[in-house]
């Protein structure tokens, strides 16, 4: 997954707060189930995530400015921090094809952020606020996924996490969020469909990725499987196994691993967005 080196970045698309990221920091996937249900709440309904995990950060304002050190492709390759600015520039790219699509900005946090969802801590990992349109991430995350949860990791798991974000962003542009009504949880539920929708979404940019002029060459087997991996560890069976004990469906938020990679495949092998209708097709 390397990027083209002259590629020129557009680092105004993400935003840096709070300082940099704690390596081994202590993040949890959703924290447990009231994790999961708060980053379902954030993202289907805009509520606060932290009426329900229970933070209260103070408001963090930006801290550097991602312009100075993450101009060219080549600062992509080589900071993680340049290479999340990359990513988002090309998911964006693509999606503008889109009509009616606007930017949404990536908001890169240590610990805890205010957002137009309210006040949220790195508990309920990566989500999207549709309140303000915007993506919010702690890249402390990326180190739970494999500490924790088991996944194999690396530069594209990373990109998969991120385009999965920003296919709610097109799902709240769409009107597909408002067809979830408060079916929140269960192995058929809107709450479910929809994630899985985001899945597919981000399988779809994946194949076009290198036609948005950002990577040096199409991914490789070897890129996808990190996508599969963390697809799969971050499945609603997988985490509750992990952290429960048990698998219960009746508190699905997300999918199972074997749908996530299901449904992020089909994105990738069809590259078609109409292809992802989760909500016609069933899961």
């Amino acid at each position: 997954m390397d990027f083209r080196d002259e590629a020129q970045l557009d680092a105004s698309q993400v935003e840096q707060r709070g300082g940099r990221r704690i390596p081994g920091g202590g993040l949890t996937i959703g924290g447990g189930i009231a994790g999961i249900i708060a980053l379902i709440a954030a993202v289907i309904f805009g509520v606060n995530p932290g009426d329900i995990t229970g933070s209260d950060p103070a408001g963090l304002q930006p801290t550097s400015n991602l312009s100075e050190q993450c101009r060219t492709g080549a600062d992509a390759d080589q900071s993680e921090e340049c290479r999340v600015v990359g990513v988002v520039n090309s998911i964006q790219d693509y999606w503008g094809h889109l009509d009616g699509y606007q930017q949404a900005k990536t908001v890169l946090f240590a610990q805890a952020v205010n957002t137009g969802c309210g006040a949220a801590d790195s508990s309920v990992g990566p989500f999207y606020c549709p309140r303000d349109q915007q993506v919010y991430l702690d890249l402390s995350f990326f180190d739970q996924l494999q500490s924790r949860f088991g996944a194999e990791g690396g530069p594209f798991a990373q990109a998969y996490v991120i385009a999965h974000e920003y296919g709610h962003h097109v799902q709240n542009l769409t009107g597909q969020m408002e067809r979830v009504g408060q079916d929140r949880q269960g192995p058929d539920s809107g709450a479910v469909k929809l994630e899985l929708q985001a899945d597919c979404f981000a399988g779809v940019w994946a194949k076009h990725a290198v036609d948005t002029g950002f990577y040096e060459k199409p991914f490789t087997q070897s890129d996808i499987r990190q996508a599969l991996d963390a697809a799969a560890a971050v499945g609603d069976d997988r985490i509750q196994e992990r952290t429960q004990g048990r698998v219960d469906p009746e508190a699905f938020t997300h999918g199972t691993s074997e749908q996530r990679v299901t449904w992020f495949g089909t994105g990738y092998r069809t590259g078609n967005p109409d292809e992802c209708d989760t909500f016609r097709k069933g899961v």
